[in-house]
């Protein structure tokens, strides 16, 4: 231990500490993890480890525009409805049980993971997959975790199924390593794809627990839960003049007064024999046929957003529209409260509720912080609806394709898409202009409007990847990598290949659900190399165990992005997540290495 500390130079320990106190921010999500990867590199950078010119190196790579484009390609293929082959699929009424729907969706969803992001696959299946829960009478609970795992899966089998995959060849890269091609890893991928998706299948009626399922619409009954709703008294309502207890609201409906507010003042329960007054604002839990019953009875209205100058006109009822909608990994709505974003203005609808997993919370809505995973009751126009659909922010969790015109350019999205693939899998140019090529012809062929473009590209992840790209640098210039990597190879000296494989495979897996899985690889691919290189094996052996560790996310909810927004969906508890992945987790920590040593022949 005393070596590895003397090894360690001045710049080394300025950086050993900076890395720390970045995985304390990870674990913490105090900060955005954007936001610490940026502070990491602007650290790095004022304590003179790193040039300037090093430190941003990853914004200009290759990887992160390839990334950019890929964006822009696969909203190029969902905004031209190319994959609505796959949603009629997902959506089918052939498909009767959820053993059948996850087998369907490891077949289906997980191969065109392996070119299309998936964090826009879930945002687009999540409505047709609850659809047909509703359809069945099947709780989500036994299908929407198994989407997010499909996704997971399928994500290993090439290149482009992940903004991992991306950075780690680029920091493999510029290890000197060289960086992947575009189905270099593809043998082990497709084997942890089908390995994985026989394992999903054969434990998900044991071990996926069934939360209640929707038994009106899309929408939702949530009788046995309730919505927190705040509501207004307004003229011409029976309950002026009465208390609770005497207008026997409370025996009519369903429902609890939890608060009561009178300008400036607050009640708390008990309520009952409280005589209510023109204008008092009640904070009501209640089901949504309830509420809507005591809106059409004029008994109540819904109170407007702080921010909002006026309640919807009657006239314009008939225009509205009741939709959930959730708020996925990466929204920049999240953090914020609903009368700091200006929620109604900005959207033109109006936020009934909030429901956060199983929990209702207790407190008035324009001020509800919003998280990612959150799931919002929306009412406003149809136009605005369908508005809300074009937006990276919220996933609108209810099919409204039918409201939208009919689509003409899916071949030739589907084309283009084909073209990009085959194009750099031939070395005829290279997959960064493969990809740029793609996102010009998209637009240019009207698949994407140049709005859209912009929109689709996620600022976050860009600005992640890109100062992440300084902690290899850094790690590999103050030689930390190789002290770490010397460390490590006496522990491991005498153990066989496959051994260190899954000791690394299995430590990068543990990190990655406690922190950013990007920033896992760009901290521990330069360490794993440097181990290979001590224990005389092929660097890109144990660079993939990193890569590979890093994508099988199956642990908790916070682990990986589309695991959070399947997790308030799906009504998921914290354990659940991990009942049904640690036996996916344990599969994989025997099966990547093995499949490693028989790629490189070890």
């Amino acid at each position: 231990m005393a070596e590895l500390f003397s090894a360690i130079t001045p710049s080394g320990w300025i950086t050993l500490a900076i890395l720390l106190g970045s995985i304390v921010l990870f674990v913490g999500g105090w900060l955005a993890p954007e936001v610490t990867g940026l502070l990491a590199a602007a650290l790095l950078m004022a304590c003179g480890v790193l040039k300037p010119s090093e430190a941003v190196a990853g914004f200009g790579s290759p990887a992160l525009i390839t990334l950019m484009g890929l964006f822009a390609l696969s909203a190029g293929l969902f905004r031209s409805g190319a994959l609505d082959r796959l949603r009629a699929l997902i959506g089918s009424d052939a498909v009767r049980s959820p053993k059948r729907m996850i087998t369907l969706m490891v077949a289906a969803v997980g191969p065109v993971s392996a070119f299309v992001p998936n964090t826009p696959i879930v945002a687009s299946l999540l409505p047709v997959v609850e659809g047909w829960c509703q359809r069945r009478g099947i709780s989500p609970s036994k299908v929407l975790l198994p989407l997010s795992f499909a996704t997971v899966l399928g994500g290993t089998i090439s290149l482009l199924g992940s903004s991992v995959n991306l950075l780690a060849s680029e920091v493999s890269s510029k290890l000197g390593y060289g960086s992947f091609g575009l189905f270099e890893f593809s043998a082990i991928g497709i084997g942890v794809w089908l390995v994985g998706g026989v394992v999903m299948v054969l434990l998900a009626d044991r071990l996926l627990p069934d939360r209640g399922r929707n038994d009106d619409d899309l929408v939702g009954s949530l009788a046995s839960s309730g919505y927190l709703t705040e509501v207004r008294i307004p003229a011409g309502s029976e309950l002026v003049g009465q208390s609770l207890h005497g207008s026997r609201l409370q025996r009519r409906f369903d429902l609890d007064v939890l608060e009561l507010h009178r300008g400036s003042e607050r009640f708390l329960p008990p309520l009952a024999d409280r005589t209510l007054v023109l204008g008092d604002r009640l904070l009501l839990r209640c089901s949504r046929e309830d509420l809507l019953r005591l809106q059409q009875d004029h008994t109540i209205e819904l109170a407007p957003v702080p921010d909002s100058p006026r309640d919807t006109p009657a006239d314009q009822q008939n225009n509205q529209r009741m939709v959930e909608v959730l708020l996925p990994a990466g929204s920049t709505l999240a953090g914020d409260c609903l009368r700091d974003l200006r929620f109604r203005q900005r959207y033109n609808v109006t936020v009934l509720a909030l429901r956060r997993g199983n929990a209702v919370l207790r407190e008035r809505l324009g001020r509800a912080q919003l998280r990612e995973g959150d799931v919002l009751l929306l009412q406003g126009p149809k136009d605005a609806i369908r508005g809300l659909q074009a937006s990276n922010d919220l996933v609108v969790l209810e099919q409204l394709e039918k409201d939208l015109p009919t689509v003409s350019r899916k071949r030739m999205a589907l084309l283009i898409a084909g073209l990009v693939i085959v194009l750099p899998t031939f070395e005829l140019v290279p997959l960064v202009a493969s990809v740029l090529l793609g996102t010009v012809a998209m637009v240019a062929a009207g698949c994407l409007r140049p709005g859209e473009l912009q929109r689709a590209i996620r600022l976050d992840v860009i600005l992640l990847l890109g100062s992440l790209a300084s902690f290899s640098i850094a790690l590999e210039k103050t030689g930390l990598a190789s002290a770490l990597a010397q460390g490590l190879l006496t522990n491991l000296n005498h153990w066989p290949v496959y051994g260190a494989l899954l000791v690394v495979f299995l430590f990068t897996t543990l990190l990655t659900e406690v922190m950013s899985n990007a920033a896992t690889v760009a901290m521990l691919i330069p360490i794993a190399a440097q181990l290979a290189v001590g224990l005389q094996q092929p660097p890109m052996a144990f660079i993939f165990a990193v890569l590979f560790g890093a994508s099988q996310s199956f642990l908790s909810p916070v682990g990986y992005q589309t695991n959070l927004m399947v997790f308030g969906p799906g009504r998921y508890r914290f354990l659940d997540v991990a009942r049904y992945g640690v036996p996916l987790t344990l599969t994989m920590t025997v099966l990547v290495p093995w499949l490693i040593c028989r790629q490189f022949g070890l």
